[in-house]
């Protein structure tokens, strides 16, 4: 799932769509695919916001279903995607987490029918829950429209509500990247606190707990400490 808008990630998706902000110099698409790889071959990424340079970066590389006029949500982008699932189970991923490690947990010893989720911690679901990765049977994907709606009100809640929703437990890291204290966060995790510096940016002057992204600079006398630099910006988190 890649067309959110990424409002909250502002100014910084003012310059990139969200699921190409680097993490760790990976874009969050990217780790997203490297996720699915595990399960399998056959990907598909939804596109509206920011569509021209996700279309360019993905191009060839998976299934590309272009949301034209609005973006579909979760549900409605399953709906657009009927025909090309024909048939098969579906496995869904967010483009906008920091979440390493494959995806094992949520499809083995799966029977096939109830939908799973993969929760970090795994204590509750409910509105809002965060999700690090969901399988769902063809039936429930066989009624999806391509309307906007989301995962939660089309599927998860009514089969929570019928006991044919289970819920697996992730253990591992798994950082929302929707704002920028938390996409600084998740850099800082992915390099173990270390600043991160970009491809072929330039520092020159001083970093602690900061991210430079590719291309950027750092000049002499300057002092970047919890911060972004992204091209002309510098986002300070506090």
């Amino acid at each position: 799932m890649a067309a959110g808008a990424g409002q909250r990630l502002q100014p910084l998706t003012g310059l990139l769509p969200k699921p190409l902000c680097p993490v760790g110099n990976v874009a969050l698409v990217d780790l997203a695919l490297a996720r699915l790889a595990a399960v399998t071959t056959s990907v598909a990424v939804n596109v509206h916001h920011g569509r021209v340079p996700l279309e360019t970066h993905l191009g060839g590389r998976v299934h590309l279903s272009i949301e034209d006029s609005r973006p579909l949500g979760t549900a409605g982008a399953l709906g657009r995607l009927r025909d090309w699932v024909d048939g098969r189970p579906v496995v869904v991923v967010n483009a906008d987490a920091w979440c390493p490690g494959g995806l094992e947990r949520l499809v083995d010893g799966w029977d096939g029918e109830r939908a799973r989720l993969l929760v970090p911690g795994g204590d509750r679901f409910g509105p809002g829950v965060a999700v690090a990765g969901a399988l769902l049977a063809w039936p429930a994907v066989a009624r999806l429209v391509p309307e906007p709606s989301g995962l939660y009100e089309a599927v998860w809640a009514s089969a929570a509500a019928a006991g044919r929703l289970e819920v697996v437990a992730h253990h591992g890291p798994f950082v929302d990247c929707g704002t920028p204290a938390r996409y600084l966060a998740a850099n800082l995790a992915a390099s173990g606190g270390a600043s991160v510096i970009g491809r072929g940016a330039t520092v020159a002057g001083e970093l602690r707990r900061s991210v430079v992204w590719p291309g950027s600079h750092v000049h002499a006398g300057e002092h970047l400490v919890d911060a972004i630099r992204a091209g002309p910006l510098t986002v300070a988190v506090r």
